[in-house]
């Protein structure tokens, strides 16, 4: 569904990926670890087009994302739904038109069924009955959860998650972490999450891939990586503090 080969982005001096290949199979539910600042955040853009790289090439269903136009885009990120870090709500907006904005955007639903359409989404997050509210009444768990709702509501087949516990306490954490495990378990939808928490990591992943130093450092499933010997990886899974070299 999704394949990353070679890809290579700077910012100025600073190099990010530096020959980043990665494949997706329809289906996954895969969970991308580094350290902070490492890069995963930019190689999720990639995949949604958001950032072209410099070189490389990143396919979904075969087509290259980085030949394409912004028009000829649009139908491939239709097949994308996004869960920003903070959310990303439209304070202006209430719940439902927050939900409902990319389905009002299109044009193609009558308002009973952007209704419909957006209580099925807070119902799956369980947020029911909140339609009315605005985001400022909302504490940072729900506003995360209209997040998800928001990108479930029109049935995308792929998923991204971009550090979807940050700033929340450990209940509402592991609420979300529940909850993207259910979506990609009834939607049946390909996730991929960004994450350096690994306690999120072992509920909402069945595979694991560590970027580091802009390459695929490791690429297993869940048991393998919790149970590697490499150091970086085992240092990184286990919160050690590694010697300088290795953290270079």
């Amino acid at each position: 569904m999704i394949e990353v080969r070679d890809v290579h982005k700077s910012f100025g001096t600073q190099a990010v990926l530096r020959g980043t290949t990665l494949r997706i199979e329809k289906g996954e539910a895969v969970v991308i670890i580094g350290r902070s600042g490492g890069g995963k955040s930019i190689l999720l853009k990639h995949l949604i087009g958001l950032i072209r790289p410099d070189s490389g090439s990143v396919l979904v269903d075969g087509k290259d994302l980085a030949k394409m136009s912004e028009r000829d885009m649009l139908p491939v990120r239709r097949n994308f739904g996004m869960l920003f870090q903070m959310a990303a709500l439209f304070d202006s907006l209430n719940v439902l038109e927050n939900v409902g904005f990319v389905l009002r955007r299109e044009r193609k639903h009558t308002d009973a069924e952007i209704q419909r359409l957006v209580a099925e989404a807070l119902e799956m997050v369980e947020l029911p009955g909140t339609e009315k509210k605005m985001p400022a009444e909302l504490s940072g768990g729900m506003r995360k959860r209209v997040g998800l709702a928001r990108a479930i509501v029109y049935r995308p087949a792929i998923l991204l998650y971009d550090e979807p516990t940050t700033g929340l306490d450990p209940v509402a954490s592991a609420r979300i972490d529940r909850l993207i495990h259910r979506v990609w378990e009834e939607l049946k939808v390909t996730s991929i999450a960004v994450t350096h928490d690994m306690k999120s990591a072992r509920t909402i992943g069945r595979r694991i891939v560590m970027l580091h130093e802009g390459r695929i450092h490791a690429d297993d499933t869940m048991e393998n990586i919790f149970q590697s010997t490499d150091p970086i990886l085992h240092n990184f899974v286990n919160g050690i503090a590694a010697p300088r070299t290795e953290l270079a």
